[in-house]
């Protein structure tokens, strides 16, 4: 459990809730221990000997045994014996609302801090993934991501719970009932530890099975959770293509998995219980048969052999759920490896420390013979591609599809490092200068435009701070979305659905161009961001492109032949490579694979 051990030291960091909480335990296992100790000799002096409390007192002051009672107090205790009895009640009453009170705060703030660790270790985890390489992200999936900043913190806080509160909880006053049967006869204590290394071997071989279960069913939850996403927020395509079933029998698949796991997992719970119980049964007989031996040979008195017994019950009944606590802290084991996994990733901005930020782009952007290559994938998807784009100047990169283009643009951007060759802008290898230097500079622009849920303020800002109202409005005017975003109720304030579900296509990419307005880069990259909406939409897009690409360096991949011809200069590329760089009328008379694509595009248009 080493990985558990490591995210549960964390819990020291709160130094005071930890202190607490542990009080708060202890306080509520001394009364225990002290009413096992006190009942027992108490209850004979008074109803075998017909002493009472304040007799028991004076005795006790007689033998000089520290602290000695007072004579206040001493008044107060009663004469008669029932008197006594009435009194130890009444304190085994206080000592009951004490300890109540006392497992009440253990419980309150051992719920308090394993909450509070898990919540910043959520955090931590969660800023590390958006921190990690793109393609460490791609090659896992986001998915398997998500699974983990979520159901595995949330499986290590419940580990977390069971540490600081059923388990701590369990412990302290097992181990006050223990002590206590120590007092009364030490000899039975030591018999009953045989059952101790019994006991940790057998809980041992349950918890490897135990881990196995909970690592197969956290694996089989991503699936679940990924093959879940992929059908509802697909449903539109799903229905279409009357892919219910399809749909349903991988569902099905994924959700059998897991149960088979889950079962593995409670399987192995379920025998930890049975086992202990067996075990505590022959640890009982053996006591008995020991102190059976004991009584009959007059050296131990029968009522220590009862409270003893007792006492050691107690402390067995105590400790019995620390069986199934430490089968769930097991548990916690595997979500706190995976997590441990994850946070083992490099990051991206680890080897950015020391890096020279970029001046502001005003020269030029060069690909110099790059090559990429996906994780797993057989061969390159930008293989030796090589292009030089000045500032101000409006490219096209067309081609047909899985050919590089987006890969290609994706290496300016370092969302990729490449295997060979280098990006330069304005003569400085990117690889080479502050990777958030970098894309400050950069407006992207995408084919899907990712929006958040919240208002038409916060999506285009978002990423930006101290921008106000006017800024944001200004942006979406020269973006041409204000005539839509002041129709709006509420205006600026205006909700919008999660992934911009409330807009039509050609409003979320307005309000994406928006964005990268606000930002106000000297390099704009449309990926595609015509290709999925109406010819008025495009219009308009295409006018906001124009305005504010003026000055500006704007990297466009695009499929429609109108978007092309705007363009200063087309880059064609095929299999990763960039095979012709000319004008629409230069390529046309030159370039087969560019007349194919203009005709093709041409065909569709009509």
């Amino acid at each position: 459990m080493r990985d558990f051990w490591w995210f549960a030291r964390r819990l020291l960091r709160r130094k005071r809730d930890v202190a607490l909480l542990a009080l708060a335990a202890c306080v509520s296992a001394g009364g225990l221990g002290a009413g096992l100790l006190s009942l027992g000799p108490m209850l004979r002096i008074i109803l075998e000997q017909g002493g009472s409390l304040r007799t028991l007192a004076e005795q006790w002051n007689t033998r000089h045994v520290w602290p000695e009672v007072p004579e206040w107090a001493m008044a107060l205790l009663p004469e008669s014996a029932y008197g006594g009895v009435l009194a130890i009640m009444a304190g085994l009453v206080v000592l009951t609302l004490v300890g109540a009170s006392a497992n009440f705060l253990h419980q309150l703030l051992s719920m308090g801090v394993s909450s509070r660790v898990a919540a910043m270790v959520r955090l931590e985890v969660f800023q590390h993934a958006l921190h990690l390489p793109l393609a460490a992200v791609t090659r896992q999936g986001p998915t398997e991501f998500t699974s983990r900043v979520l159901r595995d913190t949330g499986d290590l806080r419940t580990g977390f719970e069971t540490l600081t509160s059923k388990t701590l909880a369990q412990i302290t006053k097992g181990a006050a009932a223990f002590l206590a049967a120590l007092i009364f006869d030490w000899r039975l204590v030591l018999v009953a530890l045989v059952a101790g290394p019994v006991l940790g071997i057998a809980l041992r071989k349950t918890g490897k099975s135990i881990r196995r279960g909970s690592k197969g069913a956290l694996e089989a939850s991503e699936v679940l959770l990924r093959t879940t996403n992929e059908s509802l927020q697909g449903l539109r395509a799903v229905k279409t293509a009357t892919a219910e079933r399809e749909a349903l029998r991988r569902f099905n698949r994924a959700n059998h998995d897991a149960l088979r796991n889950e079962m593995q997992a409670r399987v192995a719970r379920s025998l930890s219980g049975p086992i202990v119980e067996t075990l505590a049964v022959f640890a009982v007989v053996t006591l008995a048969l020991v102190a059976a031996r004991q009584i009959l040979a007059g050296e131990l008195p029968f009522d220590r052999f009862l409270m003893s017994l007792g006492s050691l019950a107690v402390a067995a009944g105590c400790m019995r759920p620390v069986a199934g606590f430490v089968n769930e802290m097991q548990a916690a084991q595997v979500p706190a490896r995976r997590l441990r996994e994850l946070l083992s990733i490099g990051r991206e901005d680890a080897a950015e420390r020391g890096k020279p930020a970029l001046s502001r782009h005003q020269g030029s952007i060069a690909f110099e013979g790059l090559c990429f290559r996906y994780p797993g994938s057989d061969r390159r998807a930008v293989d030796g591609a090589s292009l030089r784009i000045e500032h101000g100047e409006r490219v096209a990169v067309v081609g047909p599809n899985g050919c590089g283009k987006t890969t290609l643009l994706s290496l300016l951007t370092r969302l990729f490092e490449p295997e060979s060759g280098r990006v330069t802008v304005d003569g400085v290898d990117i690889a080479g200068i502050d990777v958030r230097s970098l894309r400050r500079q950069i407006g992207v622009v995408t084919q899907e435009a990712t929006l958040i849920k919240g208002t038409i303020e916060e999506n285009v800002r978002f990423g930006l701070r101290g921008v106000d109202g006017g800024q944001v409005e200004q942006a979406l005017r020269r973006a041409h979305a204000w005539g839509f975003v002041e129709r709006l109720p509420g205006g600026l304030q205006a909700a919008v659905g999660e992934q911009g579900a409330s807009l039509s296509g050609g409003q979320r990419q307005r309000l994406a161009i928006a964005r990268a307005v606000l930002r106000d880069p000297a390099i704009l990259i449309m990926d595609e961001a015509t290709s999925q909406i109406d010819a008025e939409s495009e219009e308009q897009i295409n006018e906001a492109i124009a305005e504010f690409g003026s000055g500006r360096t704007v990297l466009v991949i695009a499929h429609r032949l109108s978007t092309v011809l705007a363009c200063d200069r087309i880059a064609v590329m095929d299999a990763g490579r960039v095979i012709d760089v000319g004008r629409h009328d230069e390529l046309l008379g030159r370039c087969e694979l560019y007349r194919r694509l203009a005709q093709a595009q041409l065909t569709g248009a009509a």
